[in-house]
């Protein structure tokens, strides 16, 4: 049996507060390693600057809320901390606390490399960057001379399974890139039964961020990907439910969407905590996920943490082709496309037999994305464990 670890965990839960998805990307982990018998903690450093409203204390702002209600209804108040950068002011676990728990870590996760706080990772012998965003991590630090707080890392993992092979776009920035698949903590995630909606979902952002040029590619956003599809759900039975955030500025897509047959709903009203994801996700048909433009154009391999909600649920997936079929069987409970075509074919065996693919879903769940298996590995593969 492996030995007990001390594990010091960072990622991003408030900073931009009421997105349940987001919240349980990172929760995967800290649940996931605490399943594993580890000791876990977690911090999460906010600006002063996302503190909403604007002006507020960090004791009376919004993310201090939402931050407080995920940790206790995860039972995880007592080992986790909101730290405002550049200050000892936290929520949750004290400063001093967090310290001390800092001083006899074996191991840092940090995701993004959040935390830069050299006081408290300084002293921890394996410092692991976590790259959650494959190919926009690596362009914003090639192309752009965006710093990505690689530096204090002694290894670097990413969710882009194919970063590093030779027709894999993304520099590698002079690092050996691991590759994780990304954790489900499948107690959390049981089988659904019941269907509320009656069609093929996804939540997202139609803008995340800014798109980048580099070397001739452009990497994109899920709304460049997305306008490839617009005709689909008029030329199939299915119906087509996206929870996207999208600007309402954004006339001429929204018009091509409603014109299309696509049905919006408000990710705010659907997905804004992760108890409110998890019941939109698992009262869905299946999951219809698009990926950002980038990450199919530097077929880079990355595979959603939202889909693998869906798949643990029970629910298949039809996702956009990233590279990681070279990794993931596809053809049941999980299909993958990259033209129209694709995705009518791959309806049609969908309702041919719902049940087995339901079935498959789940089963590609717990073969490839269990978080006992992933997080084992991915310790394992870091020198942590023997």
């Amino acid at each position: 049996m492996s030995k007990r670890l001390t594990v010091l965990l960072s990622g991003m839960i408030a900073a931009d507060p009421h997105q349940g998805g987001a919240t349980w990307a990172v929760l995967q982990y800290l649940l996931g390693f605490k399943r594993l018998g580890h000791e876990v903690c977690f911090v999460e450093p906010v600006k002063a600057v996302a503190l909403q409203p604007v002006a507020v204390s960090l004791e009376d702002s919004c993310n201090a809320r939402y931050f407080r209600q995920v940790v206790t209804d995860f039972g995880l108040e007592s080992d986790s901390a909101l730290l405002l950068v550049g200050t000892r002011q936290t929520v949750g676990m004290t400063y001093n606390r967090l310290q001390e728990i800092a001083r006899r870590a074996d191991v840092l996760v940090n995701v993004s490399g959040m935390l830069t706080e050299r006081d408290l990772i300084s002293r921890i012998p394996i410092r692991v960057y976590l790259d959650l965003d494959p190919g926009f991590t690596q362009l914003w630090h090639t192309a752009q001379g965006i710093d990505m707080r690689f530096a204090h890392h002694t290894y670097f993992v990413t969710v882009g399974v194919r970063i590093g092979q030779p027709d894999c776009l993304v520099p590698t920035c002079g690092f050996k890139w691991l590759a994780t698949l990304q954790p489900v903590v499948l107690s959390y995630w049981p089988v659904a039964h019941r269907i509320s909606y009656d069609g093929l979902t996804t939540v997202g952002n139609w803008r995340g961020y800014g798109s980048i040029e580099y070397e001739g590619a452009f990497y994109g956003q899920k709304a460049h990907s997305l306008r490839q599809f617009l005709d689909l759900p008029t030329r199939c039975n299915d119906e087509f439910i996206l929870a996207l955030a999208i600007h309402p500025d954004e006339r001429q897509d929204l018009n091509a969407l409603s014109k299309n047959r696509w049905r919006l709903v408000d990710p705010k009203q659907v997905a804004s905590t992760p108890a409110d994801y998890q019941r939109f996700i698992q009262g869905s048909k299946a999951e219809f996920g698009v990926a950002k433009s980038g990450y199919v154009s530097a077929r880079c391999g990355w595979f959603s943490d939202r889909s693998i909600c869906y798949l643990a649920s029970g629910r298949p997936v039809l996702a956009q082709e990233t590279g990681f079929s070279q990794f993931l069987p596809t053809g049941e409970g999980l299909f993958c496309f990259q033209k129209t075509e694709d995705i009518l074919s791959s309806l049609e065996a969908l309702n041919r037999d719902y049940p087995r693919h339901s079935q498959a879903a789940r089963a590609l769940a717990e073969e490839f994305f269990n978080s006992d298996k992933v997080l084992s590995q991915l310790l394992l593969r870091v020198g942590a464990t023997s």
